[in-house]
Order: structure tokens, then C-alpha cells, then sequence
């Protein structure tokens, strides 16, 4: 798959290093955001519904820390030699000069990797094009070293340091803390050129809005249409602007505007005439034609996504979609192409599809990307991600809205997907195994060590005795091992009565007739709130899933939460233009 199909939308699963580098273009996006962790130190938890004990309802997305490893080694030999040709001089030497000053250290190798990908970011955008990059205090200092030394010396610019207020409260301060509280992120603003797409950007909400207009909005004229006054007068002095009009002489630098936009100014009524011919025109502004305040780099009007919000879909570190709206209809125009290399639970792909740009996510985990397929299909329609096929002709009569790339279509990539030696990518098949056999209806176990067989868990209604609604488990193990004896049955039908849990899937990368045959033994269990009985110990491989076997548990319960659905006008204005 490669990006001469763009115009379809694509999503895809893997390193974005990696994707930037084989499947985006030189200069064929308009804009780029990433949001990409914050080497801070956290661990963060993606939270589902709450369902059962808080422990057991949450699943790691995503640690967000860098070690120095044979990765980060390859990434700076990878800068030094300049291997690609992508790097200036000036990141060349601020890389060997951090080296000495840093050490090679976890924030080292975290400079290292994004300087890699801001590289290869500045060689996907368009000349007109724009990049924001989402951080945090935690390493921002360092991160504009690397922007200007790989913008500027090309005749890129750095425009803006945005301060986006996050949150209210007290912070750090609840807690006896010896420094104030964090409320801010850092927004990045760079353009590959002068000549960036840009539109200003207006707030009828801002802090002293009202206030502004009450001040100065003071006039109305002959037809009721509220104004101010504002100057006519030009900052610098230009021959053609020192004329005399109506007999009022031009200020020192002369006016505003020429001769003939004066004239039509009058016409519209856009002028006022003081008296005194000794006084001096002014411009009539008028309050119905205001936008709102204009938005200055403190963003301080924006909040965070609340616990309620019908946005809120329980991920980490979602950005609300008013963010992300604003820095796209700032800095880009409708079919364009938007790139998010860490595109997380997909706010960026979301806001794009709506406001009818092109898109392209990259994410590393799964997780995400089944989250962004359930997203897109609760927002704008349950056959976003699949083709409209004739049930007569078997032709395609509408296409899918997007290409997915990197998830396993076959058995062979999903082998490879199992064999991958990037740490990285460790627990990423089984990821992939439990949400997509369970339709996203599963939690991911994210330990990394002694995880008692438990890849994921699911949670069945059922009914107790006395006829009351509970919650049962139900766990995944999977495995990719060539061959395996019966006693992997056997060991899972133990942690199921260890779990107290009502059954088991054995999701195996290889078909296994013998473990097929060992799950027979142990017998079904049965739901007592529909009265039906299911294995107790069930046996599923890749290809079976990849044949699109699902699992079908009616009384199954919903882990992640639904996105906010559009309206149907909305939709059919995304899908064939308004």
C-alpha cells in the first residue's frame, strides 16, 4: 500500500518511523499533528467501563518511558552518518552535543527518536505546509532545539509556542508538593516555509470578549448597525496613501488605504466624517461583522475532556476535539491531507473526517487501532471501515472510507506480526488475537511478566441465584507456539477455576486438532440469565479469525465506550459534500 491512493483515507498499524518512510511521500501532507508521549516517567491506563473491581476494568496503553537499547544506538548512528540525507548539520551537531551533555540515558534516547521522526515529518510536508508537535514541560526545552535545527536552517519557521491550559485545580499543590501545580501542555507551531496555509482563528467565548464590546461598541448608525471607531491611518509612509480626500488632509504616514478603497469604503458606509475638517476620518467597524476575538497562543479556552463528556471515550491522553478542530481550520483547507503519526484513540482522524479533510493515522499498539475502527464506526456509520458490495453482481458499489494497512490479512503477516523482535511490539499479536476475535469486548493484560496465562478477560451477564444481574469473567490465553501439548488446555481450565471465571478461549497462531479435542473434556457452561450453555473451554486459530470467526456471546457486556454518533445530515454532508 503506498500513498498513490490517497484520497482514500488510510490507517495504519506499525512503527511510524517505519510507515513515514516506505508508505508517505515527499511533500504530500498539508498538516501534521502528533501528540507522541511525553518521556515523563508514567504509566498510563487506558480505563474502560466500569465493570467489576477498578484493578481488573483497566489495561495499560501504553508506558511511556525510553531506554537506552540497541534501538536508540541504530537511531544515532542512523543521525551522525546521516544515512538518509534527511538531517542538517545543525541536528547533526546538537545530537553529538546532547550526547555529552545527556548521556545515553532514557530522555536521551527519546530526543533521539523524535528526531528521527520530526525528519522524516518536515520531508512528507507540502512547501504550504504546517506541523504541530503536542508536549509537555517535561522534555519541550529540548524538543525546540530539535524543531529549529530542522525547520529553520531550510527556511522553515518556528511560529508560535502555543500554552494550552488543561486543566483547573490545584495540582501538584493538593498533595504537600515543594512546586506549583501543572496545568499546561506546550503546543509547537513550525511551517516548512513563509508561505504556510494559515487562517486566523476567532473566539466569541474568550475571557474579556463581552467586556471588549461593551467598551467600545458605543456608536449606531442611521440603520441600526452597532459599531466602533477604529484608525484609518497607515504604520508606515507610502507615496500613493498621501492624498487628500474630501477635504480632510492624510495623517503623517498618510491613509490606511487607497484612493479607490476609500471611495468604495464610502459607499458602504464604512466611513466617519468628524466635523471639523481639522479632524481625521475613521474606519467604522461594525459589531455584526466581528468574528469574535481573535485566538492568541494562550489557549486557555479550550478544557479538558470531563468525566461526562459524551466525547470522553476513556483513553489516557484523548485531546478534546475543539483542539484539534481549531489547529485544523487554522492551518488547512478542505482535501487536504492531515498526517497524526501517533494517532492514538484517532481525535485527529475523527476532527479531520468531519471537517472533510484526507487522513492518514499511524499508530504501534493495537489497542489504538481498534479503538480509531470503533470510533469512526460509531461516529459516522457502522460501514465506515467496510466495503458496499451488490448482493447481485457482487460489485463494489461504494468502497470502504479507509485503508487499513499492517493488521494481519493473511496468515503469513500475521506469523510475522507473532515473530516480531521489537520489545516494543512484545505483546502485540495477542493484543491483536483477543480484541479482534473478541470484537473490542475484551481488556488486554498488559504485564509483562507473570501474567498467570491471562491475556485478556471479558465480562458475561448472567444472573445469580437469587435472580440478580451479575458479572462473570471470561479469560483469554494465547499462544503462538508451532506445537503444543494438551496440558496448555488443562493449565488454562485451572486458571479459569482459580479466576472463578465461567470460561476459557485458547487462541493459538497454528490450528491445533489435539488441543481442538482436549477442550472437549471439560464440558459447558451454562447462563443462567438466558438459559443457554456455552464451552467451557473453547479452541480458536488465526486462520479461523482471519475467515472472520468472531466471538458471539449475546450477554456479553461492552467494555469500550461508544463514541458520540453524528446526525444523518452530518453524515451525508461528509460523505458526499454539503
Amino acid at each position: 500500500m503506498t500513498q498513490n491512493q490517497l484520497g482514500c483515507n488510510q490507517l495504519f498499524y506499525g512503527d511510524n518511523l517505519e510507515v513515514l518512510r516506505k508508505h508517505v511521500q515527499d511533500e504530500s501532507v498539508a498538516l501534521c499533528y502528533i501528540d507522541p508521549p511525553f518521556n515523563s516517567k508514567r504509566n498510563y491506563n487506558q480505563i474502560y467501563n466500569n465493570i467489576g473491581k477498578e484493578d481488573t476494568a483497566q489495561a495499560q496503553a501504553f508506558v511511556d518511558t525510553w531506554t537506552w537499547n540497541s534501538m536508540a544506538n541504530e537511531g544515532l548512528e542512523e543521525i551522525v552518518s546521516n544515512k538518509n540525507g534527511l538531517f542538517t548539520a545543525q541536528s547533526i551537531n546538537l545530537i553529538v552535543g546532547l550526547e555529552k551533555v545527556l548521556g545515553r540515558g532514557s530522555l536521551f534516547a527519546y530526543l533521539v527518536s523524535m528526531t528521527q521522526r520530526i525528519a522524516e515529518i518536515y520531508r512528507v510536508l507540502k512547501p504550504t505546509g504546517s506541523f504541530y508537535l503536542h508536549c509537555d514541560p517535561t522534555a519541550s526545552h529540548y524538543l525546540k532545539l530539535v524543531l529549529d535545527c530542522i525547520f529553520c536552517p531550510r527556511g522553515g519557521q518556528y511560529l508560535n509556542e502555543i500554552t494550552w491550559k488543561r486543566k483547573t485545580g490545584k495540582g501538584e499543590t493538593n498533595h504537600k508538593s515543594n512546586k506549583f501545580g501543572v496545568c499546561t501542555d506546550i503546543i509547537f507551531f513550525y511551517s516548512k516555509s513563509k508561505t504556510n496555509t494559515f487562517h486566523s482563528q476567532f473566539n466569541f467565548d474568550a475571557d474579556g470578549y463581552q467586556d471588549y464590546v461593551d467598551k467600545f461598541f458605543k456608536f449606531e448608525d442611521e440603520q441600526g448597525r452597532i459599531y466602533r471607531l477604529a484608525d484609518l491611518s497607515s504604520p508606515s509612509p507610502r507615496t500613493n496613501l498621501m492624498y487628500e480626500y474630501k477635504g480632510y488632509l492624510p495623517p503623517k504616514n498618510g491613509w490606511a488605504v487607497s484612493l479607490e478603497t476609500m471611495q468604495e469604503m464610502e459607499k458602504e458606509g464604512r466611513l466617519f466624517f468628524p466635523k471639523n475638517k481639522n479632524g481625521r476620518i475613521q474606519r467604522k467597524r461594525f459589531l455584526n461583522e466581528l468574528k469574535g476575538k481573535p485566538v492568541q497562543n494562550l489557549w486557555d479556552d479550550i478544557e479538558m475532556i470531563s468525566s461526562q463528556a459524551a466525547e470522553r471515550l476513556g483513553y489516557p491522553t484523548q485531546k478534546p476535539e475543539s483542539l484539534l478542530e481549531r489547529i485544523i481550520r487554522a492551518s488547512s483547507n478542505e482535501g487536504d491531507t492531515i498526517l497524526d503519526a501517533y494517532c492514538g484513540c484517532g481525535t485527529t482522524i475523527a476532527v479531520a473526517e468531519r471537517l472533510k479533510r484526507n487522513w492518514i493515522g499511524i499508530d504501534i499498539t493495537y489497542q489504538s487501532i481498534s479503538l480509531i475502527l470503533k470510533r469512526l464506526e460509531d461516529t459516522f456509520g457502522g460501514d465506515f471501515t467496510k466495503e458496499i458490495v451488490d448482493k447481485t453482481t457482487k460489485e463494489i458499489v461504494r468502497p470502504a472510507r479507509l485503508v487499513l494497512d499492517g493488521v494481519p490479512q493473511d496468515f503469513e503477516s500475521a506469523v510475522a506480526l507473532a515473530n516480531k523482535q521489537d520489545d516494543r511490539l512484545r505483546k502485540e499479536f495477542e493484543k491483536w488475537m483477543v480484541l479482534t476475535y473478541s470484537n473490542n469486548r475484551a481488556i488486554i493484560n498488559e504485564k509483562k511478566g507473570g501474567d498467570s496465562g491471562i491475556d485478556g478477560i471479558a465480562f458475561v451477564l448472567d444472573s445469580n441465584d437469587k435472580q440478580e444481574q451479575v458479572f462473570r469473567q471470561a479469560i483469554f490465553s494465547v499462544k503462538s507456539n508451532k506445537t503444543l501439548s494438551p496440558s496448555v488446555v488443562r493449565d488454562l481450565f485451572g486458571t479459569v477455576e482459580r479466576e472463578k471465571a465461567v470460561m476459557g478461549f485458547l487462541l493459538t497462531l497454528y490450528p491445533m486438532p489435539n488441543l481442538v479435542k482436549e477442550a472437549e473434556k471439560y464440558g459447558n457452561y451454562q447462563n443462567k440469565l438466558l438459559g443457554q450453555s456455552y464451552p467451557k473451554i473453547t479452541v480458536i486459530n488465526v486462520l479461523e479469525v482471519l475467515e472472520g470467526k468472531r466471538l458471539h456471546l449475546p450477554t456479553s457486556v461492552e467494555v469500550l465506550k461508544k463514541a458520540e454518533r453524528k446526525t444523518q445530515d452530518n453524515i451525508t454532508n461528509d460523505i458526499f459534500g454539503s
